[in-house]
């Protein structure tokens, strides 16, 4: 009603007939393509000219699609109908569209009448595109409005109140190629309820009430979501055929292990964030407090077997589980690794070999992998407990290139043999490698780095050396005592720095002549002065808000005039008699 207060002025007019239909102005109109889309309708209407093949009435108050004798909709391929009030449709008017190819029919009330509808569709001999989500439909409502869509390659179905698929209830459908269930009741998919559609590609199972899948046996799927159900298994048919899987999402459920994919050859992206999985090692124990509900689960030590065949995943998410340890031996076998995030578990420390005999993390003497090198370039481990990396954790990843460490409690070595001074600063303070800080220097590959949120309270001299950072992110290191000498080594590399909330004055904030650095941000700080090695710098976005800065030095300023490009100063108690940088 709100709506069609401002609606109603504009776009209706009444006919002499009785019937309701848009002005010429509201419907916006080519030879064969009419849009008349939140335009105040109640009515369909019938004279919009010949020839029409795409229309669109989404977001109107149409109750119903039935009626007399439509002239000018003989060619219509493209109807849309969302968000209306449709409840009837009828065989009368289904009858004059012989060639309609897509009909959209989302968020309408075609629960009332379903039978009498259902009974109409048997009409689209043609449609290849169905869009009946968020009609309040129940599995077999669902079930009769497709028993006869013998061309349909495109349905959704998802929003409804579905709570099971039965068998043979896509038995009309063979063609089906994507499939949209998400967002319904589903907590049971009975045996054959796929089995008709053997060029089903896409299927959206998300947001649904499934618990277990022991049998998958789509083997010509590509793509395949069963995020956000309560999924404890995952567990595929061994047969000799091979699956064309390349998409499979599993995250935000319940599983406790790495799912059985033995076949799963083509398999390139991997969800499994937001589960339970605390082990990826063989012969890791259940969990004391877990009882085996499923007799499938009993063959879940075969975890290294199970990952064999996954030769292709390039992408794997593994963030928000319960992992302790990062295994180095399992992720061996994904040689096509390119991105891995395991960030926000409980990692304390990284296996280089399979500790199947002890899994207890923590204790820091894992031993060096074998001969392991991963193929991996990004990596994320933000939010773990990790205190130390050992210096054969980056030997094996030669090819890294952007890592996420914020949010642990690495604290960073110094350089033991810079190129530009040696032990500068004295033996004393630079603490030793494979003790109680990480080698970040000597990572030739490496170009972005986040240590934010490390506690980390002092950066030894050249701890970054030889290592070609373009990005580097320190922020949220309270305190944080960073000597000139710091980030020696990234002079003629590092293109972004990020110094952000670490409450340091003058005296803890040094930098080193940084030649190509052109982002900087030293906000939620105490400096009253800025850092002079950065006037050489060809800044182009300077960030200082919230500092205790009385005014810009005009001399950096001018050294910015022809590369800064934005500048944030908001939150500093500035002078209003030193305004004059503003000039430059």
């Amino acid at each position: 009603g709100c709506l069609l207060l401002w609606l109603l002025p504009s776009v209706l007019r009444a006919q002499s007939n009785g019937e309701v239909r848009p002005r010429s102005t509201s419907c916006q109109q080519s030879s064969t393509k009419v849009s008349c889309k939140g335009v105040g309708l109640r009515k369909f209407p019938k004279e919009l000219g010949q020839g029409i093949k795409y229309l669109e009435l989404s977001n109107n108050f149409i109750q119903n699609l039935s009626g007399s004798y439509m002239p000018g909709f003989g060619q219509l391929e493209y109807l849309d109908m969302c968000f209306n009030q449709l409840e009837t449709v009828s065989a009368t008017t289904l009858a004059q569209l012989p060639w309609l190819r897509s009909l959209l029919l989302g968020s309408n009330h075609l629960d009332r009448n379903y039978l009498t509808n259902g009974q109409a569709f048997r009409l689209l001999r043609n449609i290849e595109v169905l869009d009946l989500s968020a009609n309040n439909l129940e599995s077999h409502m669902a079930g009769w409005y497709v028993s006869n869509l013998t061309r349909l390659r495109m349905l959704d179905l998802s929003g409804n109140k579905m709570t099971r698929l039965p068998a043979g209830i896509f038995q009309s459908t063979p063609r089906l190629r994507e499939l949209d269930l998400s967002n319904n009741y589903i907590m049971e998919i009975e045996e054959g309820a796929f089995e008709a559609l053997e060029e089903l590609e896409v299927v959206n199972l998300a947001l649904n009430s499934l618990h277990c899948i022991s049998g998958f046996s789509l083997t010509q799927l590509r793509v395949l979501n069963l995020s956000h159900n309560a999924l404890e298994l995952f567990v595929s048919e061994g047969g000799a055929e091979p699956y064309l899987l390349q998409v499979l999402d599993l995250s935000h459920n319940r599983l406790l292990y790495f799912p059985e994919l033995p076949k799963a050859h083509y398999l390139t992206h991997l969800n499994l964030s937001n589960n339970l999985i605390a082990s990826l090692l063989p012969g890791s124990r259940h969990p004391g407090e877990f009882v085996l509900r499923y007799k499938e689960m009993a063959r879940f030590n075969r975890t290294l077997r199970t990952v064999a065949g996954l030769t292709h995943v390039a992408d794997l998410d593994l963030s928000n589980n319960r992992l302790q340890l990062f295994p180095f031996t399992f992720f061996h076998s994904l040689g096509s690794l390119h991105s891995l995030s395991l960030a926000k578990n409980c990692l304390q420390d990284v296996a280089g070999e399979s500790l199947a005999s002890s899994t207890e993390p923590g204790n820091h003497s894992s031993p060096p992998p074998e001969h392991i090198v991963l193929p991996v370039h990004s990596l994320d481990l933000h939010g773990n407990a990790i205190r130390v990396l050992p210096r054969w954790f980056f030997d094996s990843l030669p090819q890294l290139e952007r890592v996420d460490l914020g949010s642990n409690r690495l604290q960073p070595c110094g350089s033991q043999g810079s190129d530009q001074g040696g032990n500068s600063g004295g033996g004393s303070r630079v603490p030793a490698p494979g003790g109680t800080c990480t080698p970040f220097y000597s990572v030739p590959r490496l170009k972005h780095l986040s240590l934010c949120k490390n506690n980390i309270t002092r950066l030894h001299p050249y701890a970054f050396n030889q290592t070609s950072l373009l990005s580097l992110d320190l922020s949220g290191n309270k305190d944080l005592f960073m000597p000139k000498e710091a980030l020696g080594g990234l002079e003629f590399s590092l293109q972004k720095l990020s110094l952000r909330g670490n409450q340091m004055d003058n005296s803890k904030a040094e930098l080193p002549c940084l030649d190509t650095l052109k982002v900087l941000d030293l906000s939620g700080n105490n400096l009253s002065l800025l850092p002079t090695g950065l006037f050489c710098s060809p800044l182009e976005s300077l960030d200082v808000r919230n500092n205790n800065l009385l005014t810009l030095e005009k001399p950096a300023l001018a050294s910015w005039s022809r590369s800064l490009k934005a500048v944030s100063i908001a939150g500093n108690p500035f002078s209003c008699c030193s305004l004059a940088w503003l000039d430059t």
